[in-house]
């Protein structure tokens, strides 16, 4: 499934070395998962150190192909978008392997060589060796900018009590909804899905238009830019005020294949060098961003 594409930088379709300025489990529905560092010339310090695995002609990124508003095959996905990003640094193609988000994705791309990196894993996850973390953002609650609850804030506001909300099952949230009791009315939406075929977030806000329910959870890196794009008439709520277990906010790292330390060590410094145009580019696309906390949101520097 390794797609032919490639994808070249303007340095280096210019010939030149200018600078170039822009899963998550299964919490996400496949979500979420791509950063390579600069090789050196020859022999160099930098290519020597770095794994016999890691491609040196391109930056080789696996991604699932319908995963939009993150990743798709058009490439129009922030994700996408982040990719380009760091080629443009390292002066390299980008170059994808495409496969569903689903179970086996791992094994069946980073695992298998294909790739040498996922974009969007969240911190910790056991497949995958992962970098320091990229952004932070959180779980959201989205419903109608000029509705009665627009002003909602934690899903213990009496007001959400006997509302229909859309939950994608076994997600984080879904705990607080129970705790505070509004499972018996929510309306559940699949978790793990191949995108190519079903798309529970498009599903969920398309039925929060149409009135089939009164509000919404979804993953913010989802949410914010799906409802930048395509629905002005709502708005969204990052969960940021909710005190009680499971946390809903989550660090977003890039996955390498384990044993890769000093590749994830060259990753985590474009990181840390790029982290302005990041989290300019991730704003753009209408991500919310927390601080590394999770305890407010994010405030880009002036």
């Amino acid at each position: 499934m390794r797609s032919a594409k490639k994808k070249m930088p303007a340095s280096v379709k210019a010939g030149g070395c200018g600078r170039k300025t822009a899963r998550i489990r299964r919490l996400c529905f496949g979500m979420a998962a791509g950063f390579l560092l600069s090789f050196g010339a020859g022999g160099s310090p930098a290519v020597s150190q770095t794994s016999d695995l890691v491609s040196q002609n391109a930056f080789r990124v696996c991604a699932d192909p319908a995963n939009a508003p993150m990743s798709d095959k058009d490439e129009n996905g922030f994700e996408n978008k982040l990719a380009d990003l760091i080629a443009s640094k390292l002066e390299l193609p980008v170059q994808y392997t495409w496969f569903p988000m689903a179970t086996g994705f791992i094994r069946n791309t980073l695992r298998a060589n294909k790739c040498d990196v996922v974009m969007g894993y969240a911190q910790g996850h056991e497949l995958v060796l992962n970098t320091n973390h990229y952004m932070t953002s959180v779980y959201t609650l989205i419903v109608p900018k000029e509705g009665e609850l627009a002003s909602v804030d934690v899903l213990s506001d009496d007001r959400l009590k006997d509302k229909r909300i859309g939950i994608v099952a076994g997600s984080p949230p879904s705990t607080h909804m129970a705790r505070n009791g509004l499972i018996g009315a929510a309306k559940p939406y699949n978790l793990m899905v191949d995108r190519r075929h079903e798309s529970p977030a498009v599903d969920m806000l398309s039925d929060l238009e149409a009135g089939d329910i009164d509000a919404a959870i979804l993953w913010g890196p989802i949410a914010g830019p799906l409802v930048k794009q395509d629905h002005p008439n709502l708005t969204v709520i990052p969960l940021i005020n909710e005190t009680l277990p499971p946390r809903l906010f989550f660090r977003i790292t890039m996955g390498v294949r384990q044993g890769n330390a000093v590749w994830k060590r060259k990753l985590n410094s474009l990181i840390r060098r790029n982290r302005d145009e990041i989290d300019a580019l991730l704003i753009d696309a209408g991500v919310p961003l927390l601080n590394d906390q999770g305890n407010a949101l994010y405030e880009p520097r002036s």
